[in-house]
């Protein structure tokens, strides 16, 4: 080769070098890119499907006393209705006394838990259809409850009928016609009077008549004698 090619020995010594280092690299080229078996990749269990959740009932469909809060009451604290008021009934019925009965119940309902009223009894004054609160008294035929009383002739603001011995008419019972036999109350403030009794479930005191729209402190004083829960 040597002689053929007029080559000096350093260079052939270099080209030799050159042809090895390429067949170094031709057979790494060729070792790197030789074909590989592949590993399956494993099998994943697929998660369990996902149950959402159901809806909430509407409030239509709850049992009769459930509402929001649990049915406890939550969020007003003491807004639970009792399921039970006690009354006082007295006057002319068979049976006198004080009665727990179901919330609700009206005056008719309290006079046949008392036996009912005795013959003769006046039930002109009493509204049998009133619905009852609790701690209430429903007196049944009375003297003086079957209408309001009437300032005697002479006497001041406060003075009625049949002097220490007439009877204050009944907050819990009046008629508008009633109130409006009062001393400073017209047919308005009557009404007026009847519908606060019918939104928060009668007078349980005298003084809650100033909360009643037409009533002051001068009016309030003239009522005060005059009336009773």
């Amino acid at each position: 080769m040597q002689t053929r090619c007029g080559l000096e020995p350093r260079t052939l010594a270099a080209l030799a070098v050159v042809l090895v280092v390429a067949a170094c690299a031709a057979a790494g080229t060729f070792w790197a890119g030789r074909p590989e078996p592949v590993r399956a990749p494993e099998i994943v269990d697929a998660a369990p499907p996902v149950t959402p959740p159901e809806p909430a009932p509407p409030e239509s469909a709850l049992p009769s006393g459930a509402g929001l809060g649990g049915g406890s009451g939550g969020g007003s604290g003491g807004g639970k209705v009792p399921a039970e008021v006690v009354v006082d009934v007295g006057g002319k019925v068979r049976s006198p006394g004080v009665l727990t009965l179901p919330a609700g119940s009206r005056v008719a309902d309290a006079l046949r838990a008392a036996g009912g009223a005795r013959p003769g009894a006046d039930l002109t004054g009493l509204n049998r259809a009133r619905v009852l609160f609790d701690g209430e008294q429903v007196l049944v035929g009375v003297p003086g409850m079957s209408g309001p009383p009437v300032p005697s002739p002479g006497g001041g603001p406060g003075a009625v009928a049949g002097g220490s011995g007439g009877v204050p008419l009944s907050l819990n019972a009046a008629t508008v016609e009633q109130f409006d036999g009062l001393p400073g109350v017209g047919p308005v403030l009557a009404r007026r009077l009847v519908e606060h009794r019918a939104v928060h479930g009668g007078f349980r005191a005298v003084e809650e008549l100033r909360e009643v729209d037409g009533i002051g402190e001068r009016r309030f004083a003239d009522l005060r004698p005059l009336v009773r829960p």
